[in-house]
């Protein structure tokens, strides 16, 4: 979601620490996902499958939302069909090892460590005014971790069969 830049780069201005730099805006509709090395061709088909079952989608992005933890996001409620698929497909695989619940809403992650409450409320101020912001999500992308760090495996285009 390259549109969700401004968001992540407002944080970091706040403090560097709180961003996963190298880390592009984005919404994880599941993760942890099968790693790499249990991936199999089926998976891959699922996924692609999936993506093409959804149009791509016009997002309004508004809402700001905090954790204890010093977790700050922004939702994005148009995903949330998507991300309940993926979760609904790979039913074993619990979203974030269950951190933050059985059914954690679709978002973006802006900031994450932000045990300072002035630095979490100053994130949140920051990326507030930002908002609404619109995208578009056009397409899924499995990444994988590797020893190198996070990779592409492939891209999915939303509502575009895989093949013939």
């Amino acid at each position: 979601m390259p549109d969700a830049a401004p968001l992540l780069d407002a944080a970091w201005r706040i403090d560097p620490v709180l961003v996963r730099r190298g880390v592009p805006a984005h919404v994880s509709l599941l993760y942890p996902f099968v790693p790499e090395s249990a991936l199999t061709g089926q998976d891959e088909k699922s996924v692609r499958s999936l993506a093409a079952s959804f149009p791509a989608a016009d997002l309004l992005l508004e809402e700001v939302v905090t954790a204890s933890s010093g977790f700050v996001a922004v939702t994005v409620p148009g995903l949330q069909p998507i991300v309940d698929a993926f979760r609904a497909q790979w039913p074993g695989l619990r979203p974030y090892t269950g951190r933050f619940g059985a059914r954690p809403a679709a978002h973006v992650t802006v900031a994450m460590g932000a045990d300072n409450p002035t630095a979490a409320a100053h994130v949140h101020a920051a990326i507030d005014s930002l908002l609404p912001l619109r995208t578009r999500a056009a397409a899924v992308q499995l990444v994988v971790l590797t020893e190198d760090g996070w990779q592409s495996r492939f891209t999915a285009p939303l509502g575009v069969p895989d093949g013939p």
